[in-house]
């Protein structure tokens, strides 16, 4: 919905599941909007998990729903709960950014992803309908170093990788300058005391978490 280039030849994927977010207090009106749109719970996980997080399947069409709630957690923590209604149908676009940014061990689709974003919409300091906040991003690292080691890192490398990606010269330096752009809000943010603290053990403490395996 955000991201045509997301069918651009050179970066387009496959999508197994879909992500969601929602919130706390509604974990009643989704539990009982799903199986009426052909989607199956995964009671075990949902039993164990539901406070936080939901899975439901669409068997026959071998498709997943992972709902988040409140905050999007694996290896970082996104407080996602005042961001739900900064646009009415999706996540906004430096939200949706930083689910892909906070994946420590990156795959090529992730990257890919980056790349589709950051291909379609210019970088800003605002939550405009579709502008990339690298504001918001700035504040999220700015308050955690392990989100911004993430972050930074992340951006690095798709830098590197998009290179290898069969996009024109000017698209690639459409990306290219949008990362300059995200990293320089970042590190343009002031820092908090805890980021600060927490810099100085830097990479001899792990700064992330490893998300769990599921079984389907």
């Amino acid at each position: 919905m955000h991201c045509p280039s997301a069918k651009h030849p050179a970066i387009a994927r496959t999508y197994p599941d879909i992500d969601l977010v929602g919130l706390k207090k509604q974990p009643r009106m989704i539990r009982n909007l799903f199986p009426t749109l052909g989607y199956e719970p995964n009671q075990m996980f949902n039993a164990l998990r539901g406070a936080t997080r939901l899975m439901f399947f669409d068997i026959p069409n071998k498709r997943r729903i992972d709902i988040f709630l409140d905050y999007f957690e694996m290896c970082h923590k996104i407080d996602f709960r005042d961001r739900l209604t900064i646009d009415a149908k999706r996540l906004s676009l430096a939200d949706l950014l930083a689910t892909k940014l906070q994946v420590v061990k990156t795959t090529e689709k992730d990257i890919k992803d980056i790349v589709a974003i950051l291909l379609d919409h210019d970088v800003g300091t605002s939550d405009e309908p579709e502008i990339v906040n690298g504001m918001r991003l700035g504040k999220l690292c700015a308050d955690d170093w392990g989100v911004y080691k993430t972050f930074t890192t992340v951006l690095g490398k798709t830098e590197v990788m998009l290179q290898s990606y069969g996009l024109s010269v000017k698209e690639k330096e459409t990306v290219k300058e949008r990362i300059a752009r995200i990293s320089k809000l970042i590190e343009g943010e002031p820092k908090s005391m805890r980021w600060k603290m927490r810099a100085r053990v830097a990479e001899k403490v792990a700064w992330y978490k490893s998300p769990e395996d599921i079984v389907e």
